[in-house]
Order: structure tokens, then C-alpha cells, then sequence
């Protein structure tokens, strides 16, 4: 008797969660189809120095060195042309702070030494204004995350402002028509202020 009244519930409960699973699985199966226009699973960035959401050492940041990152990528489409780089953060939806833009970085480089120079054109950086990168200075507890994204592009870049004037948003709308594939490395760092 117990049993049959917990097999009717059971029956009843999924009923009820169909549509729901139903639902669940078509949007699912939406943000799968409209990754695999932007994100490959195959096309990875990678750091030598720092895994995937791990502590950004801090000769990266303004406490240290002011260094650049060493990257490495591979697993691009085989049509892209170049790539372009941004490392930025999120504060907020309305604050976002970009500290490196670098593009049309050729096909043929598939890896960044630490403070690389004489690679691609580098855009300016929204701390000081000036073209280049600027190291994460954050203020204020906690951690606070970076984003490296990488896009695999299909054409190189132009533009008609000098490189001085190309913004995050600046790159970001011109290559959005031909962008293949965007990989990206997050990390992390907190800063230690006396």
C-alpha cells in the first residue's frame, strides 16, 4: 500500500518536471549552439606561469615587476588570419577596467613571452590612458578577477583612429564580425596594503 502511494506520487512529480527538463534541455542545447559559434572547446590560452582561476603572482600586478604575462594558445580555427588580446575586469556591469589590448598578433605566433614587445599593435589601457599595458592595481579588499581573452580572427584589424585611440570597446566592435573563436584564462589576485 506505502509502495503504490509512492509510485502514484513519484508518477505525479514527473509529470509536473517534463516541461521544466524540457525547457531546461532546449536552452541548454541554445547556449551549446551559440558557444560553438564563438568558443571552441579545442582552442585553449594557457599561461606557463599561472593555472586557470589560480592567485596571479604579484610581479604581474603594480606590487611587483609591472610584468606582462607569458601566454600560449593553441587549438585555433584554421582559418584565422591573426588574433587580438584584452585582459580586463569587471567591477561592475557600468566599471570595467582594461589594462592590455594587443592586436593583429600574427597567425603565426602562438605564444607571448613575459613583457613581450615588438608583437602585434598594442591599444591603450583604461588606467592612464597611454598605449600599452598597465599592471592591475586594484583597490579595495578581496579578490578581484582578470580576464585574459584571446579571439582567433578571420581578417586583420583596421582602424581609423591611431592605436592610441583603440579602447576595449573600440577592438571589440571592430572584430566582432570576424571573430572565429575567443579562448580565455581568469585569475585571481588580492592586494596586501598596509
Amino acid at each position: 500500500m506505502m509502495m503504490q502511494k509512492f509510485g502514484k506520487q513519484l508518477r505525479q512529480i514527473t509529470i509536473l518536471l517534463l516541461p521544466v527538463m524540457a525547457i531546461s534541455c532546449t536552452f541548454s542545447a541554445c547556449g551549446r549552439d551559440y558557444e560553438s559559434k564563438t568558443e571552441s572547446v579545442n582552442f585553449v590560452l594557457t599561461s606557463p606561469d599561472i593555472m586557470q582561476d589560480s592567485i596571479l603572482p604579484a610581479e604581474y600586478t603594480c606590487d611587483g615587476a609591472s610584468a606582462t604575462l607569458p601566454l600560449a594558445w593553441s587549438g585555433f580555427p584554421n582559418d584565422t588570419k591573426c588574433f587580438a588580446l584584452i585582459m580586463y575586469t569587471v567591477a561592475s556591469p557600468s566599471d570595467i577596467h582594461w589594462y592590455w589590448i594587443m592586436y593583429n598578433i600574427p597567425v603565426s605566433v602562438q605564444s607571448l613571452v613575459k613583457n613581450v614587445s615588438g608583437v602585434g599593435t598594442l591599444g591603450n589601457n583604461s588606467l592612464n590612458g597611454k598605449t600599452g599595458y598597465s599592471p592591475p592595481c586594484s583597490q579595495g579588499p578581496g579578490y578581484k578577477y582578470y580576464v585574459y581573452t584571446l579571439y582567433a580572427l578571420s581578417d586583420m584589424v583596421s582602424f581609423s583612429v591611431p592605436s592610441s585611440a583603440v579602447s576595449m570597446k573600440v577592438l571589440q566592435d571592430a572584430v566582432k564580425n570576424f571573430t572565429l573563436s575567443t579562448a580565455n584564462l581568469t585569475v585571481k589576485y588580492s592586494r596586501t596594503i598596509p
